[in-house]
């Protein structure tokens, strides 16, 4: 299983930016699919998750209104699309699926539902 994400970089506050994870080697329409990202000195924490079961998506606090999750299941990748970057939102970022379901359990956002990870993208938002 091998999760590539890409799209990462620096940008401007303000700016937007799209990061792409393709996926082989496992089936992103089988399972949950997630964004996360790690900040310096913080715990990697959930941004996104969507079900594949029924498209059902969720956001967490920090980047609600400001970030899109979606999939191309025919290219077997996964999107985020943000908006309105802020310098708070520097990180790795990276995505995540496998796991026992294909709906985001209660739980999504730390990263328990999740046993198959990317190698991670840094977005450095900074003037």
């Amino acid at each position: 299983v091998q999760l590539q994400a890409s799209g990462g970089g620096l940008v401007q506050p303000g700016k937007s930016l799209t990061l792409s994870c393709t996926a082989s080697g496992i089936t992103l329409e089988s399972y949950a699919t997630g964004w996360f990202r790690q900040a310096p000195g913080k715990k990697r924490r959930g941004i996104s998750c969507t079900s594949s079961r029924d498209g059902t998506t969720y956001y967490a606090d920090s980047m609600r209104g400001r970030v899109t999750i979606s999939t191309d299941y025919s290219k077997n990748t996964l999107y985020l699309q943000m908006n309105s970057l802020r310098p708070e939102d520097t990180a790795i970022y990276y995505c995540a699926t496998g796991g026992p379901r294909k709906y985001c359990g209660k739980e999504w956002a730390t990263g328990s539902d999740f046993d198959s990870w990317g190698q991670g993208t840094q977005v450095t938002v900074s003037s």
